[in-house]
């Protein structure tokens, strides 16, 4: 959520975040986690969208299949724009977050509700169930989320190999073309919020009117200058500066 509200502020949009878990964390791992009560989450969209417009909304990690059923129960009851999923399934390392009945209810409540959705390389292997090897097969995939309900699918490309030059995201959009935005590939570990960073750029675009195509864009170049530009923030894998690439997308 920190990385969301940096990347909503320096994309001059006002941030509010809904929060369904709390944790206990540094840059060496997480110790403690909480799981908000659903009477908490409910109230909080309740009084959000009594008070405010909502244009764009992207959603983060959700915990267990009472949360997600919550969620999606609300993204049905409010109107709240545009609707970005990062779905927190797994890990960049390629751990699973979600147990079988929560994903379960991932993939019937909340994916068919994406205006986009923003999968990581072993999310969209586990989404899909392809290996992923080539450009075909990643297009394979696209089209499978797509069928699954997503309109856009945005297949972000693997950063895990450090002979790699770049890395490359494949958008499959709603009238089923294909599109790529590519960045060289930094061989750092300062790259916690990344994903998050994207999505919320996304998110932060859309709600401002902008169309896909451009949101991906900014965020894509956005991400990058907060990767290129390191800064020396806790012990071990350090966040991404949001401060470089809020100078650099004015």
């Amino acid at each position: 959520m920190t990385a969301d509200l940096h990347s909503f502020y320096a994309r001059q949009v006002y941030g509010m975040g809904l929060l369904t878990a709390a944790v206990a964390g540094n840059t060496t791992g997480i110790f403690a986690q909480e799981v908000m009560p659903i009477p908490f989450i409910q109230k909080q969209f309740d009084v959000l969208n009594e008070d405010f417009k909502i244009n764009a909304l992207k959603t983060g990690m959700l915990a267990n299949q009472e949360v997600i059923a919550c969620v999606a129960s609300n993204l049905h009851k409010y109107q709240m724009g545009k609707i970005v999923l990062d779905p927190v399934i797994m890990t960049k390392h390629g751990d699973t977050l979600l147990d079988d009945d929560a994903y379960q209810a991932f993939l019937h409540d909340l994916l068919p509700l994406a205006d986009i959705i923003t999968p990581n390389f072993y999310e969209q292997q586990k989404l899909t169930g392809l290996e992923l090897i080539d450009k075909d097969e990643i297009h394979q995939g696209a089209k499978k989320l797509q069928a699954m309900g997503a309109k856009n699918v945005l297949m972000k490309g693997r950063h895990d190999d450090k002979t790699q030059n770049q890395v490359t995201d494949i958008l499959l959009a709603a009238d089923g073309q294909f599109y790529e935005f590519t960045k060289p590939f930094i061989n750092t570990d300062r790259i916690n919020g990344t994903g998050d960073t994207l999505s919320a750029v996304i998110a932060a675009e859309l709600a401002k009117g902008n169309t896909i195509i451009d949101s991906i864009k900014i965020a894509k170049r956005f991400t990058y200058e907060a990767i290129a530009h390191p800064i020396e923030v806790g012990s071990m894998y350090g966040p991404i500066n949001h401060f470089a690439a809020q100078q650099d997308t004015k």
